[in-house]
């Protein structure tokens, strides 16, 4: 039997097509949440994260990092699985999110699209392979002029990758933002450049920059929906899953 899916958020642009994808997918959709309750358009909206947990078997959550650590709490409480996709959490929210993980199923993922997970599983292998005293790691991202977080969840998600594959903490190397005398580059240093502009639904280029050669790893998303299936396909995953901690890769069959 398909499981009940509540989603966060609802009636936003990513709400609107995870609606859209829940039902392609044969599931029920359980209703949702939304601070807009008039664009609800026969929805059943609840008043609040707990009640909508109540209902559903999985809540789908793409809103905002400041109440993330609150969701944590609420979803912990409920015992239902949670699927997150939200970005811009600090460390405080991803604990947070990891100890909600230690009473229900959790799947966090800085991005759903199938697409980007094979890119971060090939970063993850290129960094390991290509030695960061002799290959410079550099992000760039692009984004709408909307977007309120930088660098996007995928940069931090891709330079997590690099630093996981060459045995390094990513706080430790990640230089973000360069202005003014910055001084020669550090030997190791993951750099990210985030650039906004336009309607760019996003767009993350990997370089590995040698003396020698340069090789770029570029993903470019062209419609939300790419994200949308890949969080309901996410919540057909996780249902009925004992607590933990997951991410895209476990759905994929990748981990």
């Amino acid at each position: 039997m398909a499981p009940s899916i509540g989603i966060a958020g609802i009636t936003g642009r990513m709400g609107q097509l995870l609606v859209e994808e829940v039902r392609a997918a044969g599931a029920e959709l359980a209703g949702g949440v939304s601070r807009n309750k008039s664009a609800s358009q026969g929805i059943t909206l609840f008043p609040d994260i707990a009640a909508l947990a109540a209902s559903s078997d999985v809540v789908i959550d793409f809103t905002n990092a400041a109440t993330a650590q609150s969701t944590a709490a609420t979803m912990a409480t409920s015992g239902k699985a949670w699927v997150l996709g939200t970005s811009g959490l600090s460390e405080s929210d991803e604990a947070a999110v990891a100890d909600a993980a230690h009473r229900i199923p959790v799947v966090y993922a800085s991005n759903f699209s199938a697409g980007v997970n094979l890119v971060l599983a090939l970063a993850e292998r290129m960094g390991a392979a290509l030695p960061a005293d002799s290959y410079d790691a550099e992000i760039v991202e692009m984004h709408h002029r909307q977007k309120v977080d930088a660098p996007s969840g995928t940069a931090v998600g891709m330079g997590r990758a690099v630093a996981k594959g060459r045995g390094v903490a990513l706080s430790d190397v990640m230089e973000s933002g360069r202005h003014g005398h910055t001084g020669a580059r550090k030997t190791g240093a993951i750099g990210f450049a985030a650039l906004r502009g336009g309607q760019v639904v996003g767009e993350h280029t990997l370089i590995f920059a040698s003396g020698t050669e340069h090789i770029a790893l570029t993903h470019r998303a062209f419609d939300r929906r790419a994200f949308a299936t890949g969080a309901v396909r996410a919540a057909l995953w996780v249902a009925g899953r004992r607590p933990g901690l997951y991410s895209m890769m476990d759905v994929l069959g990748m981990a």
